[in-house]
């Protein structure tokens, strides 16, 4: 019985003294002080989840504000939308940058990410509104500061990440074309996302896709199973599992050199919303891959289309230019695991071996893939 005492003791005695082992490891590691502007234009809630888990990442990997020395806040240290308490209030706020503003934020800062730029809609921000149809912005698309602002930090040499929808609607036409000049890259108009049921009646499912379908088509909606839908203006793609897909998920593959580089997985499942750019001279990191049917390749070829197409490109040359064409930053990873050193290893608390587990794409793709593009940067613009 006393043994059997003791033994629990110790188990609840490292249990309770990891937690406290990786927080002090997590506190004496080295910080690394870089300036970085984070761009967050889809803020509908509180908890900022379309910047978060980037937040979360310089937290846990110590990069810190040079003048303060301390960590970025996620719910402070970024411009854009800014939802204010209580929500249901439904008041808000915006943090930009002016015109005036522009020259002194590519000279004091080093680095920019767009975490998403698609901005705040009349039906997200007043929730039970109906969402049979795409609804009036509030807030969002890139303008005019923030290309400047690009073009700047571009001609300083400074670390510039955009993510995707920076430039679909509701970004104006001239701001997309320009923006696409100066990363060098062609967006093809094309969007797209998982579904992991095409069933009208799923919880949040966009019923304005059917209408854009049948409008097409001539025909009824009766897609149940998962898929991936592709829309680009006013036409739509249906790729359904079973029919044009084997497997819906899609899937993001990286080349052997990225995967030992940035220490990122060779395959990882996604489904958040991306999409289908022309990467001209710049590198693919990583690509996007849909595991599409004969009648699936018939189906993206009839719209010129292919099953592979970029995730993730760099600019060849400085390597300082990055763009991922997926919504990337999306994941509301738990910020107070931030200041633990080691968290990501707790395989099988926030994620499973299973190779359709999305949050895998979190902990194993985008974690590694940020932390290994800021590290190298910072060692960079440090060489003495």
């Amino acid at each position: 019985m006393k043994k059997t005492l003791l033994i629990v003791v110790i188990i609840l005695a490292v249990i309770i003294a990891l937690p406290v082992i990786n927080l002090i490891r997590w506190s004496v590691q080295s910080k690394k002080p870089l300036d970085i502007i984070i761009v967050d234009k889809t803020v509908p809630t509180l908890e900022r989840e379309h910047h978060k888990s980037f937040s979360w990442i310089l937290t846990n990997e110590r990069f810190v504000k040079k003048e303060t020395n301390h960590s970025y806040s996620y719910t402070k240290d970024y411009y854009g939308f800014y939802p204010q308490r209580p929500l249901r209030e439904k008041k808000w706020d915006r943090n930009d940058y002016r015109l005036t503003d522009v020259i002194n934020l590519a000279n004091k800062n080093d680095a920019i990410y767009f975490t998403d730029t698609y901005g705040v809609f009349f039906n997200d921000w007043f929730r039970g509104i109906n969402k049979s149809r795409k609804s009036r912005k509030i807030y969002g698309g890139l303008n005019n500061n923030d290309f400047l602002l690009i073009k700047e930090m571009k001609d300083r040499n400074k670390l510039i990440i955009m993510e995707y929808n920076s430039f679909d609607y509701p970004t104006a036409q001239f701001e997309s074309v320009r923006t696409q000049e100066k990363l060098g890259i062609n967006f093809s108009g094309w969007t797209g996302k998982y579904f992991s049921s095409l069933d009208t009646t799923s919880k949040d499912f966009p019923i304005w896709m059917t209408a854009m379908y049948r409008k097409e088509y001539r025909k009824p909606w009766k897609f149940t199973k998962a898929g991936v839908v592709i829309l680009k203006e006013k036409d739509i793609v249906i790729l359904e599992a079973g029919q044009q897909l084997k497997n819906a998920m899609p899937q993001i593959i990286t080349e052997d050199a990225s995967v030992r580089k940035y220490g990122v997985v060779p395959t990882v499942a996604f489904d958040q919303w991306f999409d289908i750019i022309d990467p001209l001279q710049n590198k693919v990191l990583s690509k996007f891959k849909l595991d599409t049917t004969p009648d699936g390749d018939s189906l993206l070829t009839n719209n010129s289309l292919l099953n592979e197409f970029p995730a993730v490109v760099q600019e060849p040359v400085a390597q300082r230019i990055y763009y991922f064409s997926g919504d990337f930053a999306t994941y509301d990873v738990p910020f107070w695991t931030a200041r633990f050193k080691g968290v990501d290893k707790l395989k099988g608390i926030f994620f499973s071996d299973k190779p359709d587990d999305t949050r895998r794409f979190f902990w194993l793709y985008y974690k590694p893939l940020i932390n290994g593009i800021f590290s190298d940067y910072y060692a960079s613009v440090n060489k003495k």
